[in-house]
């Protein structure tokens, strides 16, 4: 398909390298001429310097099958979208990030301005944050077949009952309705058959139904409980976000940050949460504020490097879950080694997101492929396909 991505910041470079991973045929608009200069020398797409919401610039980019605005402004991305519409462009996605657009103007806006989809990439990946706290023995959760089955990332620890066991021998000692899919020892990605002995250290991928693979780690001894207390280190869009899911689900928040201005507003708008001025980065007030004696830890500060280091001294206080938000890829590295496993990031959320809606749109245009899941930091993907009745798999054993 032929894409436009309107602003090439952070976010928009990473879905114009996820989609042209895909094949796509890409445009990339921004109006700084240096920032168009880095991308033609990055990226194999045709550039245009200029507004996306300058119609001669649109035009100058060419007909599209969808159109991406992720600039830094809520208002351009929409307006951008608009003109598209209006130029003939039949899909359009906006990357809208401000909490006052609820769930119920945003609807609004998608129907007057035609938009596809609303990205919020704070709320993205808020709500996958969300899901691991609701499974803590899980570094990643990943919902697919409309909320049906998940797709869980483990670590087997040091000593797990799952060290040197055959997958074959697993299943029979537990014949429980799931799938070990994928599994990543050190830099090796397997696809492992019924013969695979998994080792301590192994990152396992099993899917199943959220009820499954509760009672598989329940009786496997691994399954930790839901983190009900949760302190948040840095008062940020996605510590809304998160804390709004978590004060729904009847958890306990704490959200410490310094800026004095932002603890008013959070509090005026989380009455549920408690909200402390302080500088996170204050050894000697997360101690105080009882971050030893809490269910989980979320680093989410502007700074990757300050929530790694937070994450990092959250988990020398044995805190049972930590999660850091880490948007740079160069840093995943020395998170892990930090002992740092559940790592987020808005960034690479969107370029997902973004990949699964061009998958989408390409299945209404004759692909059965439906959506995409990155597995594994992004060396494994699972899809989901549509098999109709003409398929040639249609009748056929999975075995065979």
């Amino acid at each position: 398909m032929k894409i436009t991505v309107v602003g090439c910041g952070k976010i928009g470079c990473t879905v114009i390298n996820a989609l042209l991973t895909e094949g796509h045929e890409i445009v990339a608009i921004d109006n700084d001429p240096d920032v168009i200069s880095d991308i033609t020398n990055i990226y194999d797409v045709m550039t245009v310097c200029g507004s996306g919401t300058d119609s001669d610039v649109l035009l100058e980019a060419g007909n599209a099958d969808l159109l991406i605005a992720v600039t830094g402004s809520d208002e351009f991305n929409m307006l951008t979208c608009f003109i598209a519409k209006r130029l003939g462009i039949k899909h359009t996605i906006a990357r809208i990030r401000k909490p006052e657009y609820n769930d119920k103007s945003l609807s609004f806006l998608k129907k007057e301005l035609g938009l596809s989809m609303a990205i919020n990439p704070e709320r993205l990946v808020s709500r996958e944050m969300f899901n691991i706290l609701k499974l803590p023995s899980a570094i990643k959760v990943e919902e697919f077949s409309r909320g049906n089955f998940e797709m869980v990332e483990l670590i087997l620890k040091e000593n797990s009952p799952l060290d040197g066991v055959s997958l074959i021998d697993l299943k029979k000692k537990h014949p429980d309705n799931f799938l070990v899919c994928a599994v990543q020892r050190g830099d090796k990605l397997y696809i492992p058959d019924g013969n695979f002995v998994l080792k301590s250290g192994d990152k396992i991928g099993i899917t199943s139904s959220s009820v499954e693979i509760q009672r598989l780690l329940r009786k496997l001894g691994i399954l930790q409980k839901q983190a009900r207390d949760v302190m948040i280190l840095g008062a940020t869009r996605t510590s809304y976000y998160l804390s709004k899911l978590l004060l729904a689900a009847g958890n306990s928040v704490k959200i410490i940050d310094a800026d004095r201005e932002r603890c008013k507003e959070f509090s005026d708008s989380l009455p549920g949460a408690v909200i402390i001025n302080g500088d996170p980065a204050r050894q000697e007030l997360l101690l105080e504020e009882g971050i030893g004696n809490v269910d989980a830890v979320v680093a989410l500060t502007g700074m990757d490097e300050e929530n790694i280091l937070l994450s990092y001294f959250a988990a020398m206080q044995n805190v049972p879950k930590v999660i850091a938000k880490v948007n740079r890829n160069e840093f995943l590295p020395t998170a892990e080694r930090l002992g740092i496993d559940s790592v987020a990031s808005q960034i690479r959320t969107v370029g997902d997101v973004t990949v699964r809606y061009a998958r989408a749109l390409e299945n209404s245009m004759g692909s059965k492929v439906e959506t995409l899941y990155k597995l594994m930091n992004g060396n494994a993907e699972a899809l989901e396909f549509a098999v109709n009745g003409e398929s040639k798999i249609i009748k056929i054993p999975f075995k065979e």
